[in-house]
């Protein structure tokens, strides 16, 4: 219903503002927390085999016969988690597990982004038939590579040593890491290259100055799939790294179950113990995971 107003030879007409259609905007909130609702639910389900290994890491023996794995602890019993740390000499564990990781990360993000930098921005010919080899050589399982491996380790002296274990996944993970860097090169922008070698700068002060800082978050990406992707390995170090002094964290805990003895609480400590650093470096790098996740998605 409409208001006249008059003054100064004029009339005005004012209308009431639309009311807002409920409908729509209560269909769309009602869609938005059934989206949430499934979201937490898929979270918490995946949080569950976490929370039983917390639960039964720290729970007695006897409590776990005698009321489950899925009850709460009625004290707390760090026995197992101090029996497993102490009989599988679990530091020199995580030092070889962290070493190997870490070592990894740094040389496949080093050869992915060279790697890169010659297919992307070099333009090599046959670009697209070597980005396919490296997306092909990423896709083979490692049980088609175990013996060829050994072989190849065995005959070079590096069988055995966390050196061969490095040199092998650096390289197997570089092919992912190659592929990826090179499809964000190969959009750069041609201007800024232009400008950086009408200014003289050579191609390594190109790949130094202009692509590395601009290449950073995804690199940082990388670098955090890699060091997870190592540490959770578990087939080519139990093959490859046969003694104890050099055994990772995830052979270690493929250890503790045989085929006629397990200790529930056992393993629950022995998982916990191997879950927690991974899940620490995740956290560290989580800003620098979700950014440079979200640089990618806005390129």
């Amino acid at each position: 219903m409409g208001v006249e107003i008059m003054g100064r030879g004029r009339v005005v007409t004012t209308r009431p503002a639309p009311a807002p259609h409920r409908g729509r905007r209560g269909k769309r909130g009602a869609g938005g927390w059934a989206v949430l609702a499934l979201v937490a639910g898929v979270g918490l389900l995946m949080l569950f085999p976490f929370w039983i290994a917390v639960i039964n890491a720290f729970k007695p023996a006897q409590d776990y016969i005698a009321n489950g794995p899925v009850s709460l602890p009625t004290e707390l019993d760090f026995s197992a988690l101090a029996d497993f740390w102490s009989g599988v000499d679990f530091n020199r564990k995580l030092l070889n597990s962290a070493v190997i990781s870490g070592s990894v990360a740094l040389i496949a993000v080093t050869l992915s982004l060279l790697s890169a930098f010659a297919i992307g921005i070099g333009r090599i010919r046959g670009r697209v038939w070597i980005l396919a080899l490296f997306m092909l050589a990423f896709t083979i399982p490692q049980e088609a590579l175990v013996y060829p491996l050994f072989v190849l380790t065995r005959d070079l002296g590096l069988y055995d040593t966390m050196t061969g274990v490095i040199i092998i996944l650096a390289v197997l993970q570089s092919a992912f890491g190659t592929y990826m860097l090179s499809s964000v090169l190969g959009a750069f922008p041609p201007e800024v290259l232009e400008a950086a070698r009408l200014d003289g700068a050579s191609r390594f002060q190109v790949l130094r100055l202009v692509v590395l800082p601009l290449t950073r978050p995804t690199m940082a990406v990388l670098v955090t799939f890699f060091f997870i992707w190592t540490w959770n390995d578990f087939f080519l170090p139990l093959v490859l790294l046969p003694s104890a002094d050099n055994q990772t964290v995830s052979v270690a805990l493929g250890a503790l179950s045989g085929q006629y003895t397990s200790d529930p609480t056992a393993l629950a400590a022995a998982s916990l113990a191997g879950i927690l650093p991974a899940l620490v470096f995740f956290l560290l790098f989580q800003r620098t995971l979700m950014r440079g996740v979200n640089l990618g998605a806005v390129k």
